[in-house]
């Protein structure tokens, strides 16, 4: 059964359709706010996605910006409508800062969702064994298991017949490095087979011998929307930023993935690593 559509899926409608509506208009984001008395504050969060909108709202701006199709307006309202339920994370709020909650609105709305990690596979990718010996790892407290579930829901949707295309780009080193037991290596290891067997998603394995490159320190993710600019999430040593806005460092990170897709191994020989690693942890 494919899952809810999600609020975030309507305001991101919203926010694309009202931008548009606006810009055709010719008007600023604050010569709009100005006309129709609100402040500019408010008007940015709207078209951002970050907020819902009332119905009344929505009927004021599709006047104020000329749009008189009724089909239209009607579908603009249902999506008004739509933007106030709960996100499906809104149940572990308590483990969610504000903007890992963007970006996972980002990301229930997003077509394709392209990646790499340096140190550990991605977590969209992780069985439950090996984000539970992460976690075990780190400094685990009362609310570790509730991050657990979060990862592990988040990653079903990601990996579901109608979730979005995935591909990723998996360090060697990521692959070889042992998290939890040889027990839990080889079924994170399975599962990455069986993900880019059935086509579930497209994995990479970069090889030690691709040596350096731009990404060494930090894990970057990439968005990609049918009708709007890819957005991109970056963790690194000064913490995590998701951006929207900054065409030169998306790009940037664009020209990454393609760099390291190209020092990658073909599919054929990922598989081949992987087999290779599963056979070791049969024997360890």
């Amino acid at each position: 059964m494919p899952p809810a559509v999600d609020p975030s899926l309507n305001r991101r409608k919203l926010r694309l359709a009202l931008k548009s509506a606006r810009d055709k208009r010719g008007l600023t984001q604050r010569e709009a706010a100005q006309q129709l008395e609100w402040s500019l504050s408010k008007l940015i969060r709207i078209e951002a996605g970050t907020v819902s909108l009332s119905v009344t709202d929505l009927r004021a701006m599709v006047q104020e910006y000329g749009v008189e199709d009724p089909a239209v307006i009607a579908d603009l309202e249902e999506a008004a409508r739509g933007s106030k339920g709960l996100a499906w994370w809104s149940d572990y709020n308590e483990v969610i800062s504000q903007p890992f909650a963007q970006y996972l609105g980002y990301e229930g709305a997003a077509n394709s969702v392209r990646g790499y990690h340096p140190t550990i596979i991605p977590g969209h990718l992780q069985t439950s064994d090996y984000v539970t010996a992460l976690f075990d790892a780190g400094r685990p407290d009362s609310k570790s298991s509730r991050r657990i579930e979060l990862r592990i829901a988040r990653q079903e949707r990601i990996l579901s017949e109608d979730g979005p295309k995935v591909e990723m780009i998996l360090d060697e080193a990521a692959l070889r490095r042992q998290v939890g037991g040889p027990a839990t290596m080889r079924q994170q290891l399975s599962f990455l087979k069986e993900l880019a067997t059935s086509g579930r998603a497209s994995l990479w394995a970069l090889p030690f011998t691709a040596g350096a490159h731009d990404s060494l320190n930090s894990s970057f993710f990439l968005l990609g929307f049918r009708d709007d600019d890819d957005v991109c999430y970056v963790e690194g040593p000064r913490g995590s930023l998701t951006n929207r806005d900054d065409a030169e460092l998306i790009a940037r990170y664009q020209e990454c993935f393609e760099d390291l897709l190209n020092k990658s191994l073909d599919e054929a020989g990922t598989i081949e690593l992987f087999d290779e690693l599963i056979q070791h942890y049969h024997h360890n």
